[in-house]
């Protein structure tokens, strides 16, 4: 039995919740805890295979794996390490751990093998194809090509690397008190960017842009792959997590918190309704669910609608694809834009200009059928006829509406 104390007005009021599982479906405005099967743990890593959801913990806790979005979780065989990194390569899942180096599984977690990595820390992973990275401590970054059989230290070799991430052929690696190292000829070669005097612990990549989780100083952000960074709002946090959906950034924090931003970093908001502010340092987006790695607390879900702004208006099955038009309309500065999906579908709906010019992607996601609703804040731009564009595989529409200041 959970006992989870509202404060409201100056008023405590204590809901006690004997199975959280079970009023899922319908609590769409807050973070629920899902350690059925884990119990209170530190978990330090997620990442996901297709619907199996793997979870890494410290204190000799190894991996847990859910195969029902996190409704309950079994531990694996590997149970007696600290697990601080996860990577995916197709049917193999690598576990980076504390002083064993790291394992390979290629059975979804029911048996895991020791690599020849050696007996080094590894606190980050990443893929890009047939390269798989991992980050050491104190020894830089290490690199496969044959999925694990091998390894080679690459030439950035004697730094502690917290975090890793991908951009084609550009990997970016995040190391202790010297900020961000970039190669564009995966590993080979090392270059260390103007961020270059702060401790990263974790990246992430949204099309050109970079971003960097650093410890006091915040998030930065670099829209030109890595060769100038800015200071985004999100300043006074350490970030130990982030992840990224269209143009929405949520960002892990220690002891504050989830922070998301709908508009690709320009501005943030804490969401931590159910959640508090523990420290989060794993995030994951799985299935429509955000999944946010705690430390002590195991795991949180929450549906990824709640924070991106995409509300399900109706679960019931439409006949057929829809866009209808914004209300209100003229409007200043928000007004809301519905939509209709007679079955799971890639879907964007892209703001335009009167001259055609794209301002902003509102929704870019895969999202279940249904009938969903979205805000759209036109608080930045001036009055003026705009359109909005709705665009599956299957369908596109285009419909105007007017922003009167």
């Amino acid at each position: 039995m959970k006992n989870l104390n509202y404060k409201i007005s100056g008023f405590v009021f204590a809901l006690f919740i004997i199975n959280s599982s079970f009023l899922i479906p319908n609590c769409l405005c807050q973070w629920v805890q899902e350690s059925n099967g884990m119990g209170d743990r530190h978990v330090s890593s997620l990442a996901f295979s297709g619907n199996n959801i793997f979870a890494g913990a410290d204190n000799f806790n190894g991996v847990y794996l859910s195969t029902n979005d996190g409704t309950s979780w079994t531990q694996t065989s590997l149970n007696n390490r600290n697990v601080n990194a996860l990577a995916v390569n197709g049917n193999n899942i690598f576990a980076g751990t504390f002083l064993n180096g790291i394992y390979l599984s290629t059975n979804n977690g029911t048996t895991w093998t020791q690599t020849s990595f050696g007996n080094l820390s590894v606190y980050s992973m990443a893929v890009n194809v047939n390269y798989i990275f991992a980050g050491s401590y104190g020894s830089g970054v290490y690199l496969s090509i044959n999925n694990g059989t091998t390894w080679t230290q690459t030439s950035l070799n004697d730094k502690y690397v917290y975090s890793l991430a991908v951009n084609g052929s550009d990997i970016f690696a995040g190391v202790f008190s010297y900020g961000v190292y970039k190669s564009t000829n995966n590993g080979t070669t090392w270059t260390q960017t103007s961020l270059n005097n702060q401790t990263v612990y974790s990246l992430a990549v949204n099309g050109n842009n970079i971003f960097a989780g650093t410890g006091a100083a915040g998030l930065r952000l670099s829209t030109n792959n890595g060769t100038t960074w800015t200071q985004t709002f999100l300043n006074n946090q350490n970030v130990n997590a982030l992840s990224v959906n269209g143009n929405n950034i949520f960002a892990g924090t220690s002891s504050f918190g989830v922070y998301v931003s709908n508009n690709n970093g320009a501005s943030w908001t804490q969401r931590n309704e159910g959640l508090g502010n523990l420290s989060v340092d794993a995030l994951c987006i799985v299935n429509n669910y955000i999944f946010a790695g705690t430390s002590g607390n195991s795991v949180y879900r929450r549906p990824l609608s709640d924070l991106i702004g995409i509300k399900p208006i109706s679960s019931e099955v439409p006949q057929s694809f829809s866009l209808s038009q914004n209300y209100p309309n003229p409007f200043n500065p928000t007004t809301k834009i519905r939509f209709a999906l007679p079955n799971s579908s890639f879907a964007k709906i892209v703001v335009y200009d009167a001259l055609g010019r794209e301002l902003e992607k509102i929704v870019s996601e895969q999202i279940n059928a249904g009938t969903y609703e979205v805000e759209f804040d036109g608080s930045k731009l001036s009055s003026g006829v705009y359109f909005y564009k709705l665009v599956t595989s299957e369908f596109s529409e285009t419909k105007k509406m007017i922003l009167t200041k």
